[in-house]
């Protein structure tokens, strides 16, 4: 059976009104398999977003899909009867037995969005003023559930951003070094270890109660918002498997690594990666204009930080997959996670050349 074909069958499950005309494969994620349908109802055309959940990645799709609904029926009743509502924030189309999936025949787990119309990505910041509204995207995104109580939500990745974990992994990749790569990022190692400790002191914090638990999106680079084409406003946050307790140093931090970086992730020279700091400012305006409202003092001390931190997460993740042979990220060619490894180092390095400009 078409993937086509297979997607029209189940989403006949969803409470959706009228005739689907049309259905196509969406290439562009990573994890989920994606599908854009339109349906006509008396004359009334509307698109939906379908995804079939990867269950290898995400173990518990009704407990990913209690937190989704639940986040995004607390940020559209804010919203009320706001005329552009399902531009700014993702709609669940339930099943028709209620719940917010569906199961094929397969035992597969689906789900149905609102298609979010006359928006556009991008894959890179493109300059600050987008920066800025990139900034306030996200800080009103957090804004928007800083009522919400965060252990109400499911751990969908258990120690995600622990850098001890993260540690660990890369020391028994270390040890047991399957493909012989070790000797060739000693260099590597050394930088990563003696960053240790610092890389350490975000999560020590949240874990000790110092930094408070909030609704963490997880993800928070540009392509996961979608931004108004006219205006530039960023509009919606979306791809929430990810949303579970933590602190939002963890957003600010992905959000800062990901906008601020001159050059692309996996960049071959390193040279060629900066840290841009009229990037950065513009981004820390838009968050803080959001976010002031109610993140404390400690958060606030802790955002410059936390894009470091970040950075380093993922050089030791990058490199613990390259050390181990490659078992997790998607590659095209083989250094390639080695390739991101260095240049996650080479940002954190350019972070700190440029630590008191801004």
């Amino acid at each position: 059976m078409k993937a086509e074909d297979k997607a029209r069958e189940v989403i006949s499950a969803f409470a959706i009104s009228g005739e689907c005309i049309n259905i196509k494969v969406n290439k562009q994620g990573h994890i989920n398999s994606t599908f854009i349908s339109e349906f006509d109802d008396n004359g009334t055309k509307r698109k939906y977003t379908h995804q079939m959940i990867n269950s290898a990645v995400f173990h518990d799709p009704v407990r990913i899909m209690d937190n989704i609904l639940a986040v995004t029926e607390h940020i559209r009743g804010k919203l009320g009867d706001t005329p552009d509502k399902g531009q700014r924030c993702l709609e669940v189309i339930l099943s028709k037995d209620g719940k917010s999936y569906a199961i094929d025949e397969d035992g597969m787990y689906w789900r149905t969005y609102g298609f979010v119309d006359d928006v556009m990505s991008y894959d890179k910041v493109p300059g600050e003023n987008i920066a800025y509204n990139l900034g306030k995207g996200i800080g009103n995104f957090q804004l928007q559930l800083s009522d919400f109580d965060s252990s109400s939500l499911y751990t969908s990745l258990p120690r995600f951003h622990d850098m001890g974990l993260r540690f660990a992994q890369l020391e028994e990749a270390i040890e047991k070094n399957p493909k012989n790569r070790k000797d060739e990022v000693l260099d590597e190692i050394e930088f990563l270890e003696a960053n240790k400790e610092r890389g350490r002191r975000i999560w020590n914090a949240f874990e000790s109660g110092e930094l408070p638990s909030r609704v963490t999106h997880n993800d928070t680079k540009i392509n996961n918002v979608l931004f108004s084409p006219v205006t530039g406003e960023a509009m919606c946050v979306i791809d929430l498997d990810t949303i579970m307790p933590g602190t939002i140093l963890f957003d600010t931090g992905d959000m800062i690594r990901t906008a601020c970086n001159t050059a692309d992730e996996d960049e071959k020279n390193a040279e060629n990666v900066d840290f841009s700091v009229p990037c950065y400012k513009a981004l820390l305006e838009g968050y803080l204009e959001k976010a002031g409202a109610f993140i404390t003092e400690k958060e606030r001390d802790g955002i410059k930080e936390s894009g470091r931190m970040m950075a380093q997460i993922m050089a030791v993740r990058f490199l613990t997959d390259y050390v181990a042979g490659d078992v997790y990220y998607k590659i095209d060619y083989p250094e390639h996670n080695l390739v991101r490894a260095r240049a996650q180092i080479a940002l954190m390095k350019a972070m700190d050349r440029r630590w008191n400009e801004f």
